[in-house]
């Protein structure tokens, strides 16, 4: 770049350079013809050199020396963004373009936009959001040109061909692609959504699916969702409550969901990776992929590397003895000679240290340790016990002053950062380690001391996780004079502990290295003869002095050659990056240690600064000279500062680690014709753990930079990072082993982490030894290079592991900051790590996004992220994140703290303001997809079976017929007669008995008052009705007597009754046209209902909800007629319709039965005889009374059966949660009924009020059955949790149990009274997804609880079928559940007959086997499986378990999967999820999610949701969707209604608070 910029370009130009950027960046120029133009303008400037063909990447052409004149020009250029150029490469970035402008030939990766409310949208720039009309027409060559936007009226075609064409266009830049998804018109964006609709609607050969009975009206209603297209221009239907989401323009989004999903469909059909071989592994292990190693991977060929060995420590004459002989020496021989000089913030020097003050205030420092804390008897420290030194970073000189009194003392000192905070990122690790250092008294300084936070009462407080501290200050004017006799015992340095210096692990614990006197004192003569230091020379510390090169170089070191340290604090850098380069001409320094970073902001600050003269320099000490990407900061440095006296063979990168201390370091020579040794490595093959110089691929290459030999005494050898130290080839990238005294010696209190570290002993090929002296790790990752140079290509804690390559997290870094503009995102500001998922590591990138950028520019930034580092290093990104700035968690020194900020994204805790997760391009290592065997058919399965010996599973309830009791209703054919044979018989007898919200009885019916009131309907009917015998009649009531008296009265006069849900009066758009379709779809002649009622249903809000004047006529029943009528209707044929019952399916289909008076007999009958129904008796019902089971419960079993029914409304409990339980309870009930929803409001809402409840007197222990009434698998955490909660109360945990009905049989299995306890099993949920049944232990991996749907009617019979070839299956199968019954409803009632479906569902017969029997299909899976439990008849007991609907279940990846098992994963995985709901749509998973917290949680949401679904369910979430609360349908009986939700999110109803696009 340097010769690039030579020639200064004038404004003009300039300001034309910039304005084509602009243009670029916003996308109103194509890449081509931005890069025409620019060359047009600067290409009269560049210089016509003759090298202009060269290659940039060769290196000793990059080093061109520049003449100062234009290194100047240059650097008043570049100087302009202050960037953090840790990572800075031009050569790099050169790279990087060349790997995005690749990415664009070949086809753009389309990424989808996630859609954002506006209140998470931090900015107001709403043109984030253009519709197409109104972006520029020099979009692309390819997008759309002069095309206009496609208006409504244009076929759907149309639609899906302009979408596809945005997508595949070659636009240039992700603006115009994700602009154009962001698609205008709600036109032709509904259009779109309608063609979508009608593929789903055409896939009506779903066997099991009821028919949508609603199809024939003309108006296209949906169920509970008013879709009128009866009234003319009406706005778009709202989704529930919530409002239309409108863009600033005021154009409704309409349709960007659907769009975008298309699009992102598409992205998805161009295959990433070669296509699976698919083939069908009917094993229930669901084999994970195993990468299989590439063939034509590089692979080491080297030779066997051999150990390199430093050059002899060559002991002088006059080195000390140890280093506190050495502060002796100096202190008492020249204590005038300065030791150490402090600045202030203005760069002033703050106080000198000279070596006598640094010998007598260590020794007072010393003896106060040792014998003024504590008494005489009991002194708190004694040697060898720890001690924290806590010091700030502009303090060095009291930090030397402590360090050295604790040698003095021959205590340990521990150094560690001021904590500022409690909570302070990491902190509490430290803490940990304190702790486990015995660690009980901290030294500080009076101005740290003074800055700790402080309680109200003035103690310092005990930080999280911190032992117990005695804080002590050691300025000399708070110690006490050590006494004339008193001096220190100074000994030769020995095996002692000198110090241990703290190291932060990958995953953010604390660990002590501990280092010996004799190591800390080799390791300084080591450094004295390798840096060739000598007496009284300067030197510059920029370094932090408490640990690592500045506290070997800054404290250590210095004091053994009695060198002068000049030490700039991080605080005085801040201000002025140019200090440290000041001070070195100042005071004539030798010696500077620094590291990239500083030398970086000094080119940023450097503004011809006339008086610099480094050429006193003669070496500078790069303490990251270890970090891959300081070779650019290097090169740039002396690019500038060669004009200024600095010398090229001055810079001397280094490389250290806490474990091996100083590791190499380059030797400052006087020959400046040897030029540094330089790697231009290919990235490729680095991820596979060799070394290959750079092939002709330029893109991704690594150029590393030597950092000089061994150190002197010491041994290096290269070892693979596998657990057996083996050594490397010579071609190969291992871990560097120091064998050395200087080392440390252990991580203290840590054994075994100490010998896989410390004591490692390196074997060649053959497995011998090389050394019989152990070596230890330094857990850097490099090679040894000719000439014995060593090279560092990365950190062993900064390696990933992916499908078996090898990445480093600062190349990774590299590459994301090498992607501009830079606007984005703060350089420096960037996290890497990985974490794993479905086993394998995947990797994340969290970066600080700067204020001012806008959601557009972000996501282009984010997607051209990815794009660079598939295409330099061939990895995929598993998720990329944007925090808002100042967010990341910071580590004391201001860089990012990794693993905790690791540890925030994976709680789901970091809220982000931006993701995007990649699943799709990077999980590679999923299961195989399943294909089903076509060619085996039903009769071999059973054969197999038999020959297995599995018995084929099918199971009965007691047989009626064989029953004897003295049933007396049984001589009647029709419940109307049984009604007037008890209003003669027990006239007043109570049957029915309503509660209201206090718990009082709000009104009672006997027999003969249930007979007249139902006489008196009758005689309405026939009169004011006009109705024939046969007639349908609508009954719309609230649950109460009046709806069971109507009913009786419909049967009195020959109509058929239908019970229907009235409308809510606070929601009557969205409840009123439920009753309007099912009124119509009924062909009700009449509806009955309550004044109240009559009133709303010709109220203003109900003609804006539907038309009114087509409601059929309208009786009140409040006022009825006084006479009797003159005969009642007695139907001449049992078989003939006595009810319909409508129910909303969970698929969201109204479907009607028809029940004859024979089946409804048989069904009191069956209820009676399980649940042991007498006049005696009383029961409760919690229930709603409109279909099913719940509707037979209320209305019917106490006429057939006498019993008296306790009504509580469910509606009520949500005045008084506390109603049903306590009606149970007062009434002394034994049996009771009530829905999931009751059970969950009694759950949620009397967690907290049970010890009330008990002191009210609430006793639930003569419950002997409380039965929930569902049509779905049972809830088992809902009733394991009631059971848990009122077990206190008296409740008997089996007392409750679940039924099961289904709309072909409305109740197949209740709990009755006798008969064996409801029991529990586990099933391998991989099995399941492949149909079969393989029970598992409690607790085991991929374990589900499945608890039984109660006991089996009597007069029922089940089998399980294969629903696709109808053949019956074995016990260890999962199938349909096909019931045979005389309560069998007898077919839909439809307006069109579909004779299909009709014998489908109502008439099968087996394919194979029993082919007789008649059968009614129940479209829900299940197994049955024989118990070793006896029921009442001395059988063994057969256990009905549902799994869930067939039309639920999703087919992915050729596997069977129900959306409530991905729910509970979901709803499990973060604290703020309250509900999940999950669908497909054209084979992708979308997840919906309901967040209960604030809007900046949601995208908390979306990688953790895309995780655990992953690994729980091997299946990649295609989109997440955040939404509110009660977003998410609920049906009445407190089932999910999923296909609404996802008409609502096709339609773009949800109103969604962020929905997230994974590729």
């Amino acid at each position: 770049m340097a010769d690039r910029d030579t020639l200064p370009l004038p404004l003009e130009v300039r300001t034309r350079l910039a304005e084509l950027e602009l243009e670029l960046s916003e996308g109103d120029i194509t890449q081509k013809g931005y890069e025409k133009k620019r060359s047009k303008l600067i290409g009269a400037f560049l210089p016509q050199a003759p090298g202009k063909g060269m290659d940039p990447s060769v290196p000793h052409e990059r080093r061109t020396p520049v003449t100062p004149g234009s290194s100047s020009r240059y650097h008043r250029r570049r100087s302009s963004g202050s960037r953090d150029e840790r990572y800075r490469s031009d050569v790099h970035t050169e790279a990087v373009q060349a790997a995005l402008a690749k990415q664009k030939e070949r086809g753009k990766m389309a990424v989808p936009m996630p859609s954002k409310r506006r209140s998470l949208v931090v900015q107001s720039s709403m043109d984030a959001y253009t519709p197409p009309d109104t972006s520029s027409g020099s979009e692309g060559e390819g997008s759309m040109q002069g095309e206009g936007t496609p208006t409504s009226s244009q076929s759907s075609i149309n639609m899906e061909n302009w979408i596809s064409r945005a997508i595949h266009g070659s636009t240039t830049s992700s603006t115009t692609s994700s602009s154009s998804t962001q698609s205008g018109g709600s036109g032709a964006a509904s259009r779109l959504a309608d063609v979508m609709g009608q593929t789903h609607l055409g896939k009506s050969e779903n066997h099991s699916a009821p028919p949508d009975v609603t199809s024939y009206t003309t108006d296209s209603i949906q169920v509970e969702r008013p879709q009128g297209s009866t009234t003319t221009s009406r706005s778009t239907p709202k989704y529930g409550n919530a409002e239309l989401m409108e863009t600033g323009d005021g154009v409704p989004v309409g349709g960007r969901v659907s769009a975008k999903i298309q699009q992102l469909v598409n992205t998805l059909k161009r295959p990433k990776r070669p296509p699976l071989r698919e083939f069908f592994v009917d094993d229930f292990e669901e084999l994970l992929e195993v990468q299989q190693p590439d063939p034509n991977q590089p692979k080491a060929e080297g030779a066997q590397m051999l150990a390199m060995r430093g050059e002899q420590l060559g002991v002088v004459t006059n080195w000390p003895l140890s280093l506190e002989a050495a502060l002796q020496r100096w202190g008492t021989i020249s204590p005038k000679a300065p030791c150490l000089t402090t600045m202030d913030t203005n760069g002033k020097p703050l106080y000198i240290l000279t070596y006598g003050k640094l010998w007598t205030r260590s020794i007072k420092v010393a003896y106060n340790i040792l014998h003024k804390l504590g008494s005489k008897q009991e002194p708190m420290l004694r040697p060898g016990d720890r001690v924290a030194l806590v010091f700030p970073n502009n303090d060095p000189a009291a930090f030397m002053v402590a360090f050295y009194g604790c040698l003095l003392a021959e205590v340990v000192p521990v150094p560690i950062e001021v904590p500022l905070t409690r909570k302070d990122a990491g902190s509490q690790q430290i803490g940990f380690l304190l702790g486990s250092c015995g660690v009980t008294v901290a030294l500080t300084s009076d101005a740290c001391h003074k800055g700790l936070p402080k309680s109200p009462t003035g103690e310092i407080p005990q930080f999280k996780g911190w032992p117990k501290l005695l804080w002590f200050v050691t300025e000399s004017k708070h110690l006490s004079k050590p006494p004339r006799d008193w001096f220190p015992h100074i000994k030769d340095a020995n095996n002692e502990t000198a110090y241990i210096e703290y190291k932060t692990c990958k995953d953010g614990s604390v660990l002590g290295v501990t280092v010996m006197r004799i190591a800390l004192l080799t390791h300084c003569q080591a450094l004295t003869q390798s840096c060739g230091y000598t007496e009284a020379e300067t030197i510059v510390n920029v370094l932090d002095f408490k640990k690592d090169v500045g506290l070997w170089h800054g404290i250590l070191t210095s004091v053994m050659n009695m060198m002068h340290v000049i030490s700039i604090p991080y605080s005085l850098m801040k201000v002025n990056p140019l200090s440290w380069i000041q001070k070195v001409c100042q005071y004539k320094a030798k010696v500077a240690c620094v590291k990239s970073r500083d030398m970086h902001w000094a080119l940023v600050a450097h503004r011809d600064q006339r008086d610099i003269n480094l050429s006193s320099l003669r070496m500078l000490v790069v303490a990251d000279g270890a970090n891959p990407w300081s070779v650019s900061s290097c090169d740039a440095f002396l690019n500038v500062f060669q004009s200024k006296g600095l010398k090229p063979e001055v810079i001397c990168p280094c490389a250290s680690s806490p474990e091996a201390l100083t590791v190499a370091i380059r030797r400052p020579t006087d020959d400046s014709n040897q030029p540094p040794g330089r790697g231009v490595l290919s990235m490729q093959g680095l991820s596979h753990g060799v070394i290959r110089v750079d092939s002709e691929e330029k893109l991704s290459v690594l150029t590393l930079q030597d950092v000089g030999t061994v150190m002197p005494g010491a041994l290096m050898c290269v070892v693979k990072p596998d657990v057996v130290p083996q050594l490397c080839k010579t071609d190969e990238i291992g871990e560097l082993c120091v064998g050395s005294i200087a080392t440390g010696t252990s991580y203290y209190g840590l054994s075994g982490m100490t010998k896989n570290t410390f004591e490692v002993f390196p074997m060649n090929s053959v497995g011998a030894l090389i050394s019989e002296y152990p070596f230890t790790r330094t857990g850097l990752l490099g090679f040894v290079g000719p000439g014995g140079l060593c090279f560092i290509a990365g950190k062993m804690d900064g390696l990933m592991v992916v499908g078996g390559r090898r990445h480093n997290a600062d190349d990774i870094v590299a590459t994301a900051l090498a992607v501009e503009p830079m606007k984005f995102v703060y350089r420096g500001r960037i996290a890497v790590f990985s974490i794993s998922v479905l086993h394998d590591e995947r990797i994340v990138v969290v970066a600080e996004q700067r204020p001012d950028s806008t959601e557009e520019d972000s996501f282009q930034w984010m997607s051209r992220v990815l794009q660079a580092i598939d295409g330099i290093h061939q990895v995929g990104v598993y998720c990329l994140a944007l925090v808002p700035s100042n967010t990341l968690p910071k580590t004391p020194l201001g860089g990012i703290h990794l693993s905790e900020s690791k540890q925030l994204f994976l709680e789901g805790s970091l809220h982000p303001c931006n993701v995007l997760m990649c699943p799709h391009t990077c999980v590679t290592n999923l299961p195989k997809p399943r294909q089903k065997q076509p060619e085996i058919g039903p009769a071999s399965v059973m054969v197999g079976n038999l020959v297995s010996g599995k018995r084929i599973a099918q199971a009965s309830g007691r047989d009626l017929g064989q029953m004897e009791d003295n049933d007396q209703a049984r001589k009647f054919l029709f419940l109307s007669e049984v009604l007037q044979w008890r209003a003669q018989t027990t006239p007043d007898h109570v049957l029915y008995t309503l509660l209201n919200c206090r718990g009082t009885i709000a009104s009672s019916l006997t027999c003969v008052q249930l007979h007249k009131r139902a006489e008196k309907i009758a005689t309405m009917l026939a009169e004011r009705g006009h109705l024939q015998d046969g007639d349908h009649v609508a009954l719309v009531y609230p649950p109460g007597i009046d709806l069971i008296a109507a009913f009786y009265g419909c049967l009195y006069a020959g109509c058929v009754p239908i019970t229907v849900r009235p409308p809510h009066p606070q929601n009557i758009a969205t409840t009123l046209p439920t009753v309007k379709m099912i009124v119509e779809v009924s062909r009700s002649a009449c509806m009955m209902t309550t004044a109240v009622i009559c009133k709303l249903l010709r109220s203003k809000e109900a003609s804006a909800a539907v038309d009114v004047r087509s409601w059929p006529p309208v009786l009140d029943t409040d006022d009825l007629p006084k006479k009797k009528p003159p005969l009642l209707y007695k139907p001449s044929n049992p078989d003939t319709l006595a009810y319909l019952d409508f129910s909303v399916s969970t698929t969201g289909m109204l479907a009607g039965v028809k029940m004859s008076h024979t089946a409804t007999s048989a069904f009191c009958r069956s209820i009676k005889l399980q649940c042991e129904l007498y006049p005696s008796r009383e029961v409760a019902i919690c229930l709603d009374p409109y279909c099913g089971l719940g509707f037979v419960l209320w209305c019917l079993c106490s006429v057939y059966s006498g019993h008296q029914s306790i009504l509580i409304p469910p509606s009520e409990l949500e005045v008084n949660p506390a109603l049903w339980l306590l009606a149970v309870s007062q009434y002394k009930v034994r049996d009771t009924f009530c829905s999931y929803s009751v059970m969950e409001l009694c759950t949620k809402g009397l967690g907290l009020q049970t010890e009330s409840l008990k002191s009210r007197g609430l006793d639930l222990s003569r419950v002997r059955t409380c039965v929930v009434v569902a049509e779905e698998r049972p809830r088992i955490a809902l009733t394991q949790s009631f059971s848990k909660l009122f077990k206190d109360l008296g409740l008997h945990p089996r007392a409750v149990s679940t039924s099961f009905g289904c709309r072909v049989n409305l109740a197949v299995c209740l709990q009755g009274t006798s008969g064996p306890d409801p029991t529990t099993v586990y099933v391998d949920m991989r099995a399941l997804r492949h149909d079969r049944v393989r029970l598992v232990e409690r607790g085991s991996p991929h374990s589900l609880p499945l608890m039984e749907s109660g006991k089996i009617l009597p007069g029922v019979r089940i089998i399980i079928a294969n629903p696709e070839t109808k053949g019956p299956l074995g016990d260890s199968h999962l199938g349909e559940i096909w019931v045979c019954s005389g309560h069998n409803a007898s077919g839909y009632f439809t307006v069109y007959g579909d004779e299909a479906l009709q014998s489908d569902h109502f008439t099968s017969r087996l394919s194979f086997g029993d082919t007789q029997t008649i059968w009614a299909r129940t479209g829900y899976l299940g197994f049955l499986r024989r118990t070793e439990l006896t029921d009442a008849s001395g059988e063994r007991h057969d256990a009905l378990y549902v799994v869930g609907a067939l039309d639920e279940a999703m087919e992915l990846r050729g596997m069977r999967y129900h959306p409530i098992d991905i729910e509970t994963s979901v709803i499990r995985t973060h604290k703020s999820i309250t509900e999940c709901a999950v669908f497909t749509w054209t084979n992708l998973l979308v997840v919906v999610v309901e967040l209960d917290g604030s809007e900046q949680e949601a995208l908390d949401l979306v990688p953790l949701v895309t995780n655990v679904v992953l690994e729980e369910h091997y299946l990649i979430v295609g989109v997440v969707v955040v939404v509110d609360i009660g977003v998410i349908p609920i049906n009445s009986r407190g089932e999910k209604q999923r296909m609404h939700l996802r008409d609502g999110f096709l339609a773009d109803q949800l109103d969604p608070i962020y929905v997230a696009y994974n590729m």
